[in-house]
């Protein structure tokens, strides 16, 4: 098989998986043809695609491919793979299920750690009442209105835009349009148009934060999952015909990358001070917040990023009961039982179940790489390679445990 007709044959089972799995395609922007072929089959059978995979795999061993392209194709059949064979019946423990999609193995987190989390936000906001109490007034303070909301992100977007041309570069015609929706179970969605064209939704349910709005507009937008829609069809797809990038799949290894980028996109483009940052664009529309305050607050909290990870753990791998997983949500985490809930909700969704561990271990894969950097490379550059190349997890964590970074730029 050549190169060609294994990625046509890899976007085909893809799509077919998509007619299974309603939204497992996040995005395709490829041949239409290819489109319009799939949408016209018979219903697939899921034990047939598992088949596929299979098949596919094993015709990559053969194939004309650089070693870059080959693992991550090799890597998202692997979790193609998994859907397939859960589609069919076979029982995957969800540990496995993790591993299969996202090439990491998750354990619970570090309570010691949550505690010591816990000690620095006590810190940050002394007075009365349980620290849950303390942190959900000091969010209640930082909460926008909601008649503000698309405003905000409006003058948010503007200036990460601003930044995110002159650091990392975009195409001349790419745009965002933004969205405020309700009744979903996430806070933010990037829906790729193709043509570097987005279509952000905001849920407005949760109430969003002055605190926590920067960092939902970098992630989705600029320098994040936009951006990289942007760079990687223009570079990849367009400039060096790799194909298979134009099909962005649910539950592969390309979301841990994509959602670790994402959520370090503040980070790389305003970097320290980005709270101060943040209260001067919000005061010109009236909102007051303390910047440099709520910066040291959400830096404490993310030490209880794995909370969310555990509690689907709880749920999936333990059987444990929703009751109990809201509690521990409520006391680790400290929110409201109505965002715990909230947070049930997703991680009980077929299709979201896993998805939690991108963010979590996506975003410790992927800093761990970007401090790993060699000498004279700026994080721009570092992060900039995340958002240009087809990298998959075992790539960072072989480079971050062996101390060696060597990404060649190829085009077979």
């Amino acid at each position: 098989m050549d190169v060609n007709q294994l990625v046509r044959e890899y976007q085909v089972l893809g799509l077919r998986l998509g007619r299974l799995v309603p939204g497992l395609v996040d995005s395709f922007t490829g041949d239409h043809g290819v489109r319009r072929q799939v949408d016209n089959e018979p219903v697939p059978h899921p034990t047939a695609l598992a088949a596929l995979a299979g098949l596919l795999r094993r015709e990559l061993v053969g194939c004309e491919l650089s070693e870059q392209r080959r693992r991550f194709l090799d890597a998202h059949l692997v979790a193609l793979e998994c859907t397939a064979r859960k589609l069919a019946g076979v029982r995957v423990g969800y540990v496995d299920e993790v591993r299969a999609y996202f090439q990491v193995t998750i354990r619970p987190g570090n309570v010691e750690g949550y505690r010591h989390a816990h000690a620095r936000l006590d810190d940050l906001l002394p007075g009365p009442g349980s620290l849950a109490y303390r942190l959900g007034e000091f969010r209640a303070l930082d909460e926008i209105p909601a008649k503000r909301l698309e405003r905000c992100v409006h003058a948010l977007s503007s200036a990460l835009r601003d930044l995110a041309r002159e650091r990392f570069g975009l195409p001349e015609s790419e745009t965002v349009e933004y969205r405020i929706v309700r009744d979903k179970p996430w806070s933010g969605f990037n829906y790729y148009l193709g043509g570097f064209r987005s279509l952000v939704a905001v849920n407005a349910d949760l109430g969003h934060r002055m605190s926590n709005l920067p960092h939902l507009v970098a992630h989705e937008s600029y320098p994040g999952h936009h951006t990289e829609h942007c760079r990687k069809d223009a570079g990849l797809v367009a400039g060096r015909g790799f194909a298979e990038q134009s099909l962005f799949l649910i539950n592969t290894p390309q979301c841990l990358m994509a959602e670790g980028l994402a959520d370090l996109g503040l980070h790389a483009l305003v970097g320290r001070g980005w709270g101060r940052w943040t209260e001067d664009i919000l005061r010109d529309l009236g909102l007051r917040m303390e910047g440099d305050l709520a910066e040291r607050v959400e830096l404490a909290t993310s030490g209880l990023a794995a909370v969310r990870q555990d509690a689907a753990l709880m749920l999936h791998d333990r059987g444990a009961d929703e009751a109990d997983v809201v509690a521990y949500l409520c006391r680790w985490l400290l929110v409201p039982e109505r965002r715990a809930r909230q947070m049930v909700r997703f991680l009980a969704d077929p299709l979201w179940r896993a998805y939690t561990t991108t963010y979590v271990e996506g975003v410790r894969l992927v800093r761990a790489w970007l401090d790993s950097r060699p000498p004279g490379v700026s994080l721009a550059d570092r992060y900039l390679t995340v958002l240009d190349e087809p990298l998959v997890p075992a790539t960072l964590r072989e480079e971050v445990e062996s101390g060696v970074s060597w990404l060649p730029r190829d085009s077979a």
